[in-house]
């Protein structure tokens, strides 16, 4: 008996604790998109179901770049709109404009839009993300209420079965 008490006891705990970081609210930072306008990713999510694809390092470049691709091509993820968040407060000011020229090119206007730079708040990202890796990207699926129906980490070929389940 003692030791079913102790593994609903166990349960319990991760059971709260994978929710805890879940159920607070998206920041408010705002960022620049790579077209230039001021957005918070927050606003920009408001009243509809959305996307959010984050990335805390270089390496995770490549694999949330893979995501947004896969999120614009498939027809029935199209239903939420995506928005690709790259954190850059860790890189040097001189260096951040060569790398959103970079992150520009080959993309759409549109797809510059929905690409948002953030140099601010990064230790409330890392939070809401539940941050564990920087080497792969993070994932949340928000309801029109902005809360979270679905979150993951990693390569968009493993997981987007589990993302289009979530938005069905």
């Amino acid at each position: 008996m003692r030791a079913r008490v102790s593994g609903w006891a166990m349960a319990a705990t991760a059971a709260f604790w994978g929710c805890a970081g879940l159920s607070q609210a998206l920041p408010a930072t705002k960022g620049e998109t790579l077209s230039g306008r001021q957005l918070a990713p927050a606003e920009a999510v408001r009243g509809h179901p959305a996307v959010l694809v984050a990335s805390f390092s270089k390496d995770a470049g490549p694999a949330a770049d893979d995501w947004m691709r896969a999120l614009r091509v498939d027809l029935a993820l199209a239903a939420a709109p995506a928005y690709e968040l790259v954190m850059l407060e860790q890189a040097p000011g001189f260096v951040r404009g060569l790398i959103k020229g970079s992150m520009r090119k080959g993309l759409t206007p549109a797809q510059q839009d929905s690409s948002i730079i953030l140099t601010q708040d990064e230790e409330l990202w890392r939070s809401y993300f539940q941050v564990t890796s920087e080497k792969e990207p993070y994932i949340v699926l928000l309801d029109a209420a902005g809360h979270v129906l679905w979150h993951g980490h990693g390569a968009a070929r493993d997981l987007e079965p589990l993302l289009k389940a979530a938005l069905r």
